[in-house]
């Protein structure tokens, strides 16, 4: 199957144009009309997964987060990335990224993320736009939690969801205060931390938050857990498995990468 065929189908389920404009999604380095019988799927393309992909004779590397991020004048190996550039083209690897289009898009991040939390009655956390039902589509959801939860429960579940080592938290883990809504952003989420307050959130959980952000938000009521910015958006991995094993033919292979959480706790 074509590498642009493949292309299409990922893109029914998050269309490129729901993407942020500042982001760089889509086919970043390869030959469109590759034809691909083996696709490796990452949350990024770092040197050990681009390794991954060779020995497993990979044609195609599904990512969420883009291998060229801000625009380069020159590929060549002075730098990690033309480097990595160097080698996929090399391989005659595809490289194809889905970000924040995957992020905002129904069904997908923010969605299964608070799916797995159990949330209801959910609402979008940033709204970015309308789709052609009306709905409205962006990053991040608010919803209820299943049931009433104090910060220290909700930590401890969030670890045990999403199979995350560890979580920081914003807030009095010791005050057996009863959560009752949440908002969830998977990534980095501190620039959406007064929409999560806005909608009313007891807790907000994300990743990538600073120290101030943390506890200004504490400050207002709003306790914080932050997962890490791998920490939730690792499940782009299997959400992809899933729909790619249902849309493509059987005779095209796919594996997920090895998961390694790059930020380690000592």
């Amino acid at each position: 199957m074509r590498c642009d065929e493949i292309i299409r189908i990922c893109e029914e389920l998050a269309p490129a144009n729901l993407a942020c404009d500042w982001d760089n999604p889509g086919l970043l380095a390869g030959r469109s009309d590759r034809e691909v019988s083996r696709i490796l799927l990452a949350v990024d393309v770092t040197d050990e997964v681009i390794s991954q992909a060779e020995e497993w004779g990979a044609d195609m590397i599904i990512s969420h987060h883009p291998l060229i991020f801000k625009g380069i004048k020159k590929v060549n190996d002075s730098d990690f990335v033309g480097r990595r550039i160097l080698r996929l083209i090399r391989d005659d690897i595809c490289c194809f990224a889905m970000h924040t289009n995957f992020d905002a898009a129904p069904g997908c991040m923010a969605d299964t993320a608070a799916e797995m939390l159990g949330l209801s009655e959910t609402e979008v956390l940033e709204t970015l736009g309308t789709l052609p039902d009306g709905k409205p589509y962006g990053i991040g959801v608010c919803g209820s939690l299943p049931e009433q939860v104090t910060l220290m429960e909700l930590a401890r579940r969030v670890k045990e969801v999403f199979n995350i080592p560890g979580v920081s938290v914003f807030g009095d883990l010791d005050s057996g205060r009863k959560l009752i809504r949440a908002a969830v952003c998977p990534g980095s989420g501190g620039s959406e931390t007064g929409l999560a307050l806005l909608k009313g959130a007891d807790v907000y959980i994300t990743g990538d938050i600073s120290h101030h952000e943390g506890l200004d938000a504490a400050e207002q009521g709003l306790a914080v857990i932050d997962a890490g910015h791998y920490g939730i958006e690792h499940i782009f991995m299997p959400i992809m498995e899933k729909y790619l094993g249902k849309m493509l033919p059987r005779e095209v292979k796919i594996r997920r990468a090895a998961d390694i959480f790059p930020q380690k706790i000592v």
